[in-house]
């Protein structure tokens, strides 16, 4: 009997190759486009992409709207987490709340087997579901889906998993699709071209405070502790703070809510940048992990793994065989086994 997928249709390149791959591996294939929000007018345009990828590959295509769940799951979370300091990850919460959450349940809803995404992730079946890293090492999308759980993957096709970028080009380009060139999106998806910042002082009203080195010493003034995160260098002003030009430039090693007070380090390699362990919340295993197992970790997207140990007792901690620098409250702290499996990740405490 015939399978059904309801492919999730975005507009871009690898949406529209993982709706024609299925069509031609037998499946009873199904366009969606999920209209969601989005801030620099580009949902129009790749809506007609869809729709049109959909016309060329001759498969019935359906817009489910979104946009309401969207705001109030993905986007006010993101905000919440500025305002209390911590760096949320917007897109980890739209594939588990948007793309996984209310559109698999709609397409199974709808008759669907399964529901398809153009995410490069490779997806193995048994008496288990395992997620591994995809072929293509610098297209990985593994760090955005730790929250599926396996109830989920039972009904979830990656048709990109084996594929390289490139030769998903080329696929676009035998199946005649119109978007075959057309650039990747960057950044967080519903902003587009808008600048975190400036999107973030539409609803977090801006509050000067100080920035301060080490020793406690001010070096200059920022708008607020929310619209900075853990790291980041551009966008302090500290030229006149640095002895020369040749300086090492600052990078922020704290934000103290309380005080609104922004805690900068000099150098990259500083060592009040570096963290030996984390504590993680919200955790999800998609596979069983044991105590004292060595994983290996990314706390950041497109990170290189490094190693670590997850120490399970009174909640969960990773402890790093090595210090590791830039990592932010909020963001997502995702684990892998030695062969690139995906076991699973939590939120960084």
């Amino acid at each position: 009997m015939t399978k059904t997928v309801f492919v999730g249709m975005s507009g871009g390149v690898d949406s529209s190759v993982s709706a024609g791959l299925l069509k031609k591996q037998g499946y009873s294939v199904v366009g969606v486009h999920l209209r969601c929000f989005n801030l620099d007018g580009c949902a129009d345009r790749d809506l007609e992409d869809a729709r049109r990828a959909a016309e060329v590959l001759d498969i019935p295509f359906y817009v489910f709207d979104f946009e309401d769940a969207y705001k109030k799951r993905v986007m006010e979370y993101m905000i919440d987490g500025y305002k209390k300091g911590i760096t949320p990850n917007p897109d980890v919460m739209c594939n588990k709340e948007i793309k996984f959450g209310l559109f698999l349940e709609k397409a199974l809803e709808m008759g669907a087997d399964f529901v398809a995404t153009g995410h490069y992730v490779k997806i193995k079946r048994g008496k288990e579901q395992k997620l591994f890293i995809a072929a293509d090492k610098n297209k990985d999308q593994s760090y955005f889906l730790w929250t599926l759980t396996q109830k989920q993957l039972k009904h979830c096709l990656f048709p990109l998993g084996d594929i390289k970028k490139p030769d998903v080009r080329k696929l676009a380009k035998k199946f005649r699709l119109l978007n075959a060139d057309k650039k990747d999106s960057q950044g967080i998806c519903f902003l587009g071209k808008v600048g975190l910042e400036d999107f973030l002082k539409k609803y977090i009203k801006s509050k000067k405070g100080n920035i301060v080195d080490l020793d406690g010493n001010i070096l200059g003034k920022h708008d607020g502790v929310f619209y900075y995160t853990i790291g980041q260098r551009h966008g302090l002003h500290l030229d006149k703070a640095a002895k020369s030009p040749e300086s090492a430039p600052y990078y922020v090693a704290d934000k103290i809510l309380k005080t609104n007070t922004l805690v900068v380090a000099q150098g990259e390699n500083n060592p009040a940048l570096f963290r030996k362990e984390v504590k993680l919340v919200n955790l999800n295993f998609i596979n069983k992990v044991k105590n004292n197992q060595v994983v290996y970790l990314r706390v950041r997207y497109r990170q290189p793994l490094f190693k670590a140990k997850i120490v399970i007792k009174k909640g969960v901690r990773l402890v790093f065989a090595e210090s590791q620098k830039f990592i932010a409250v909020g963001q997502s702290a995702v684990f892998y086994a030695k062969n690139g499996q995906m076991l699973g990740g939590g939120i960084i405490k």
